[in-house]
């Protein structure tokens, strides 16, 4: 048992220092922030996507509601914003050369990961509040011709799918976006402090 004792001792001590190249961590750096890119217009091309069938379904579905025009004028005007929001970001990840400016580039990535915090914590809120009382009023006129177990389905699937969205999905998304950012942050620490030995 001693031996056993003593060689554990001797691997604890031994410590190896793995050393990556500064061309091999800019490979994985691009890689990185080209994902963080890819991700970013996907987002906005969804929520283009959903902005666009929204006003399709306004304009080809006739609504005689007041409460029905106003629903979708909310839904649009907060898609609109949101959709505002994610461009203004993606075009401040996208802004700064990272292979040219590596330490601005990682103040703008930390800049950017408390901006993309707040949205998802204070902005999120907002946005699915409004996006409900939309929904809300858009279902007024909806639901005049609905039974009242296509009305039960409609608001309780309605109901669990923005709960879900709000709770476990935004989680989940934030945690691993987080956690994407942080490594690429590192990454790029490793890379300054690389240059400056």
């Amino acid at each position: 048992m001693q031996n056993f004792n003593h060689i554990e001792s001797l691997w604890a001590e031994h410590s190896v220092e793995l050393k990556i190249s500064a061309d091999e961590m800019l490979k994985q750096v691009k890689k990185d922030v080209n994902h963080i890119k890819t991700k970013s217009i996907l987002n906005i091309l969804g929520m283009v996507a959903s902005f666009l069938t929204i006003n399709l379904v306004w304009i080809y579905i006739p609504a005689e509601y007041i409460s029905t025009h106003i629903g979708m004028s909310i839904i649009l005007i907060t898609i609109g914003v949101y959709l505002g929001i994610l461009y203004k970001h993606h075009r401040m990840i996208s802004k700064t050369d990272y292979t040219m400016y590596p330490n601005q580039y990682l103040n703008t990535l930390k800049n950017y990961q408390l901006i993309r915090f707040k949205l998802y914590n204070r902005m999120f809120w907002i946005y699915t509040v409004f996006l409900s009382i939309g929904l809300l009023l858009y279902f007024i006129e909806i639901f005049e011709h609905f039974s009242f177990l296509q009305k039960t389905i409609t608001l309780s699937f309605t109901f669990i799918w923005i709960l879900y969205c709000s709770t476990i999905l935004r989680t989940k998304v934030m945690n691993r976006e987080k956690e994407r950012i942080n490594l690429l942050i590192e990454k790029l620490e490793r890379i300054s402090n690389q240059f400056k030995d």
